[in-house]
């Protein structure tokens, strides 16, 4: 859809250092480019949970893996590009 900016999904947990800082350096790219972020707590979803347990924070765009751990700032960018 034109004009919708894309929607990336993050899963994490509360109690997440490397979340926090995937997050913020996820932020950081708001100057650059718009996009929304939906932010799941996999710990309240239990299929999310059995699934990626200890493998987070993890960045998904349309269900496809773009990164897990730090931020993979190319491999983002790269995608976000697509909908300038």
């Amino acid at each position: 859809m034109i004009g919708v900016p894309p929607r990336l999904t993050f899963l994490s947990r509360t109690y997440c250092h490397l979340c926090d800082d995937m997050l913020a350096a996820l932020e950081a790219l708001r100057g650059d480019y718009a996009f929304t972020v939906e932010t799941i707590d996999i710990d309240a979803e239990p299929v999310l949970l059995k699934l990626h347990d200890e493998r987070v924070p993890v960045l998904l765009a349309d269900g496809e893996e773009l990164c897990h751990y730090f931020l993979d700032e190319e491999k983002v960018r790269e995608y976000l590009a697509r909908f300038r």
